[in-house]
């Protein structure tokens, strides 16, 4: 990109957020962009940015928080210390071989643990020789989390662990988090890269050079604002399940093409088939998209509702005669394009047929509340990046139909005053530039800036997340009444130490960082309340007033109640928060 470009990024892009936030009850937007008066909260704009594929733990591990204030890490677990090293716990995250050869379990017998760690793959990850082992790092990894950037800086790419659905409840492995090697080595041989983590203090790599310490920007918002340590990804699995969570709080389902919601069957490839394949160990018969989670004799299901059954939960939340996405499928009506196209459904499509439920969005056009949806790379997006920002290398430029869920939706699509609100990431900075910004707004980066392993860096995110801060803050009204959460997609099937709650079939999944940045943000607060991604949308819905979105949405379940003891395992399970405790509404932050 160029000085002028980059520039003029960061003047819309501020101004953007600005916008958002500045409409005050008495300001007069355009039509479309009103922004309702009436908030229960200080806050009238609220912006939720979501990157990708990173845990909590693979972030946040050593990440040390201010004094008063308590957090749950490898850090403070003792597993590893403050340079990156295995701490005197160590063994508690020590990885064990699996064994499964006849039918799928999702806690598996064991065989022994590991005595060193197999080398992390290269997988497909840019700049890198493909799927072989990276020689960056040493042969003979130590069972346990490792720091990534005593060997790759943080600003390297690197491989991308498996995280698909059932492959994640297995490495979670009923909540002792000890199969994430033993999985990846068997679905995928991709060795030990979901054992990585970076770390934010000050470490010395391989090579004996001094280094101040990673992600440095996620440090500082931390220190400044508000983070949870208790944070989960909503579904087991990938990006495309994730998204239609944080959409409709609920699981998308394979349907017929009348655009009446009416529930059908997959073609047959396409039915997910986790059993082992004959003469096997844990080598899947079938990667499918779809299971019949109702169904217990169907391959798979009756072992993860067990799962359910062991931590209490008897309400899978799967409705029978329906095949439920647990993996990536591309939305109905493509954007790619600056016109939309109905992608065909067949046996080799990989589409997700249109979607009836209720989404947030149809919530909140019911009910007069401003909202858009902004996906960078978008088919009409006027923003080009050039090679690089400020020198870091934005290779490509890729749309990715999968992080813009409401495509799916006929309720959106089929109603041209709602497929308006689906807009490019330059549509978002016109939007900042122009005070045009709605109430609620969901910014999807361009996909090379998203943090994503293998096409990304956590270093390219922060940088665009700098970018829509530095601006919002720039401009005081607009910073007054904001409040931006930062995110991601899932945990990209990175190792994670935290407590995770069964809610459903479907999930919860591991944690992921989440941080408020808010003028009502608690300064350098860690929220130890139990929440996921629909803990987003009740956070809309309480700051607005708002319905739940369905009578089987997440959003309908309450909120925590946990013993002082142990604040991260709600009492009242299944639980989730709606993320108004990272507020204190009394004690607004001074300028920034």
């Amino acid at each position: 990109m160029t000085t002028g470009s980059l520039r003029r990024l960061r003047t819309l892009a501020a101004a953007t957020v600005l916008a958002a936030a500045t409409l005050s009850c008495d300001d007069q937007a355009p039509p479309g962009n009103e922004v309702p008066a009436t908030t229960a909260t200080p806050i009238k704009h609220v912006i939720i940015v979501v990157g990708e594929n990173h845990s909590f733990d693979n972030l946040f591990g050593t990440y040390q928080p201010r004094a008063g204030q308590t957090i749950d890490n490898l850090l403070s677990k003792g597993i590893v210390r403050e340079d990156g090293s295995p701490g005197a716990r160590f063994d508690r995250a020590q990885q064990l071989r699996g064994l499964d050869t006849d039918t799928y379990q999702a806690d598996t017998a064991s065989t022994g643990a590991y005595e060193t760690l197999p080398r992390p793959s290269t997988t497909a990850g840019i700049g890198l020789p493909q799927w072989v082992p990276d020689m960056r790092f040493p042969a003979n990894l130590p069972n346990g989390p490792y720091q990534i950037s005593k060997y790759a800086p943080y600003s390297a790419y690197t491989g991308d662990p498996v995280h698909d659905f059932f492959q994640m409840w297995q490495g979670v492995d009923g909540g002792r988090m000890d199969k994430f090697v033993w999985v990846e080595e068997t679905s995928s041989g991709e060795g030990s890269i979901s054992m990585g983590f970076y770390n934010m203090n000050p470490y010395h790599d391989v090579a004996g050079n001094s280094n101040s310490g990673d992600a440095p920007i996620f440090k500082a918002l931390a220190d400044r604002y508000a983070i949870s340590d208790n944070f989960h990804q909503a579904v087991m699995g990938g990006t495309g399940v994730n998204f239609q969570a944080l959409v409709s709080g609920d699981a998308a389902f394979y349907t017929n093409t009348n655009l009446d919601g009416t529930a059908a069957v997959p073609f047959e490839q396409e039915l997910d088939d986790p059993d082992p394949a004959a003469g096997t160990n844990n080598s899947y018969t079938r990667s499918g998209a779809y299971v019949s989670c109702a169904d217990d004799t169907a391959p798979g299901i009756a072992a993860v509702r067990e799962q359910l059954r062991r931590q209490g939960v008897e309400r899978s939340n799967c409705a029978p005669g329906h095949y439920y996405l647990i993996t990536n499928r591309l939305m109905y009506w493509d954007q790619t394009s600056s016109r939309p196209e109905v992608l065909g459904l067949g046996p080799d499509s990989y589409t997700l047929p249109p979607q009836s439920n209720p989404t947030i969005a149809d919530v909140m056009t019911a009910h007069g509340i401003s909202w858009k949806y902004y996906s960078g790379g978008r088919g009409d997006d006027p923003v080009v990046f050039a090679s690089s920002v400020d020198g870091v290398p934005v290779p490509f430029q890729i749309y990715c139909g999968l992080c813009d869920p409401l495509t799916g939706y006929s309720s959106i699509m089929q109603n041209p005053a709602e497929e308006a609100k689906l807009q490019s990431y330059g549509a978002f900075l016109d939007d900042v530039h122009h005070g045009t910004v709605p109430a609620v707004s969901f910014v999807r980066p361009f996909s090379a800036l998203t943090g994503h392993p293998g096409f990304s860096t956590g270093d390219l995110y922060e940088q665009f997340l700098q970018d829509l801060i530095d601006q919002v803050q720039s401009d005081p009204e607009l910073w007054a009444s904001t409040a931006i959460f930062i995110t991601t997609d899932e945990g990209g099937g990175y190792y994670d130490s935290g407590y995770i709650q069964a809610l459903d079939f479907f999930g919860d999944g591991t944690r992921i960082p989440l941080i408020a940045v808010s003028p009502f943000a608690k300064r350098g607060y860690v929220d130890h309340t139990y929440y996921d991604h629909v803990s987003l949308l009740k956070f809309i819905e309480r700051n607005w007033g708002l319905p739940t979105i369905s009578g089987r949405s997440r959003d309908t379940l309450p909120n925590p109640i946990a013993s002082p003891d142990n604040p991260y395992q709600p009492l009242n399970g299944p639980a989730i928060g709606d993320l108004m405790n990272l507020f204190s509404f009394s004690d607004a932050h001074k300028g920034t």
